[in-house]
């Protein structure tokens, strides 16, 4: 069983290295194999829970060289169950995007751009979860910042330039910072290797364990856009398309709270900063709240809310016990699957009105009952209504912070409880706005066109190119005749908006609100597994057993 444990990176890289040679021909054969990796990663996944659940975490180390040398990888409870809720994600999103028509226009490019940028987010991401040391960690956030920046920026357009630069200067100032780090813990440790850390840490002195530590979390908040570390956020997350915007909210910040819930537990643990991480999670919580409540654009709703709920998890890891840091991975896995979820159903409105502008919005739940169902369940899951996953998260950390019982605990508490009351006033405006209301005077969308990738064959509106159209979720889509030709100029392509919505994109959007049921249905079981996962976190040993073989 051990061997699978690479083949969530190995897999979706050699299929883009396949992509790339066959380059822009055989356009649904490319996409037959970017669903079927995406397929065989997830189920190599459950393998690799099941298995790490059953016998204890499972490590490889690659050309068989032992640490500190060789390249280890590990699969516990956690990083298995991180690695099966990002594939269930991600597999669900790439659906999403091929009925949008993301990679459409692939073949008037030299290479396909989409399908391989995507793949290689997914070993990226399936890299940080697995990786054994700092150094593969570093190269898992790295890959994952080169795709990202390809995936932001598709289209070309001068707003996600703007954005995507924005983005990737704050995450190359957090790669030096952790380059720095890393040499650091090598000068101090004489290893980069998590298992022998967790031991020669201990030995280290106080001042510098305390800077390491200072470091690392640095890096790690600005990965997971921990106020006030966060401003980035806002303005880069809305303008990319929405299958790229509802991946990068569900994933990419959860690696940073995954690599803080990871290094805080094995390398850090009785850790000194956890008032500061405290503090840290109720600002993100009160602030992020505060945001979502004054916008009116849907996709900047989401991502206050994202900002905000980033809190709860950071609350878990800060209170360092069994029980918070299983309601922090219950809320990670929760908030993976509602926020993905919440930004396909704005690629839904947007695809069907051309905007997300709240104000521009109306009569959703007369005209399109479907789209607003989709919304309704994922929202109300988000502010906890029970007995909905979101509740359930909630509760096992309010839980811990009652029984820790210091003032900043119930600091916390109070907080998680106003978040939540507040998040649900969000939803429910954002549901009174675009929902429930009649439609404003000229709201009508069908024909608007966005900027954003070609249609799928066979959806409503064709494309070609022009310089002069709005930047998608801007609110400032040009209203056109129905199906008339028109586009997106600097190489993007368009869509233009249609009342009926592609298949592909409903069902994914509908799999993935399921997705946030089952973890209702299986409440039970999905406690008990990751208080089972917070005990091997906490006792430490298993891992350090599993990766030196002692």
């Amino acid at each position: 069983m051990n061997a699978l444990v690479p083949l969530p990176v190995l897999l979706p890289l050699c299929v883009t290295g396949l992509k790339l040679a066959i380059g822009p021909r055989l356009q649904r054969f490319q996409r037959f194999i970017s669903l079927a990796v995406l397929g065989a990663v997830l189920v190599l996944s459950v393998l690799l829970m099941i298995a790490a659940d059953r016998h204890g975490p499972l490590s490889v180390h690659l050309g068989d060289f032992a640490p500190p040398i060789g390249i280890t990888l590990v699969a516990d409870r956690l990083a298995g169950l991180m690695l099966t809720v990002s594939s269930a994600v991600t597999l669900l999103v790439h659906v999403y995007s091929l009925g949008q028509g993301m990679a459409d226009r692939d073949d008037q490019t030299p290479v396909g751009v989409f399908h391989p940028a995507y793949l290689i987010l997914v070993a990226g991401v399936s890299c940080t979860f697995l990786a054994g040391d700092l150094v593969n960690l570093y190269v898992g956030f790295e890959i994952m910042l080169v795709a990202s920046f390809v995936l932001l920026t598709i289209g070309g357009t001068a707003t996600r330039i703007r954005a995507g630069s924005t983005y990737v200067i704050i995450s190359l100032f957090s790669s030096v910072l952790f380059l720095v780090a890393i040499a650091m813990t090598y000068a101090f440790a004489g290893t980069v290797n998590f298992a022998q850390l967790a031991g020669r840490l201990q030995e280290a002195p106080d001042g510098a364990r305390t800077l390491l530590e200072a470091m690392l979390l640095t890096v790690f908040a600005i990965k997971a856009a921990v106020f006030p570390l966060a401003a980035w956020l806002p303005d880069s997350y809305p303008t990319a398309p929405a299958p790229v915007t509802a991946v990068f909210a569900g994933l990419l910040t959860k690696v940073g709270v995954y690599s803080m819930l990871r290094t805080q537990t094995l390398l850090f643990p009785g850790h000194r900063l956890g008032d500061l991480l405290m503090l840290a999670a109720l600002a993100s919580m009160v602030v992020g709240i505060l945001g979502a409540v004054a916008q009116t654009d849907l996709k900047r709703v989401l991502s206050f809310t994202l900002i905000s709920h980033i809190g709860y998890m950071v609350f878990g890891i800060a209170l360092a016990g069994r029980g918070s840091i299983s309601g922090a991975i219950v809320y990670v896995a929760h908030h993976i699957t509602v926020q993905t979820t919440l930004f396909l159903v704005a690629g839904l409105v947007e695809r069907r009105d051309g905007t997300t502008e709240l104000t521009r919005l109306g009569g959703l739940a007369k005209s399109a009952p479907l789209v607003a169902v989709l919304f309704f369940v994922p929202a109300m899951n988000l502010a906890g209504i029970p007995p909905l996953s979101g509740f359930i998260g909630k509760v096992g950390l309010m839980r811990a912070g009652i029984d820790n019982g210091g003032g900043w605990a119930w600091a916390l508490v109070a907080g998680s409880a106003a978040t939540s009351l507040l998040t649900l006033y969000v939803m429910a405006k954002v549901w009174n706005l675009a929902f429930w209301r009649d439609a404003p005077p000229g709201a009508e969308g069908e024909g608007v066109v966005l900027e954003s990738a070609g249609d799928e064959p066979g959806d409503e509106g064709d494309d070609e190119e022009d310089e002069e159209a709005p930047a998608a979720g801007s609110g400032s889509g040009r209203p056109v005749p129905a199906g008339a030709v028109v586009s997106a100029g600097l190489l993007g392509q368009s869509i233009t908006t249609t009342k009926r919505l592609p298949w592909p994109m409903l069902l994914a959007t509908g799999a993935a609100v399921a997705l946030g049921l089952l973890y209702t249905v299986l409440g039970g079981p999905l406690t008990t597994f990751t208080e089972a996962a917070a005990a091997e976190l906490l006792a430490r040993t298993p891992y350090i057993e599993a990766v030196l073989g002692r």
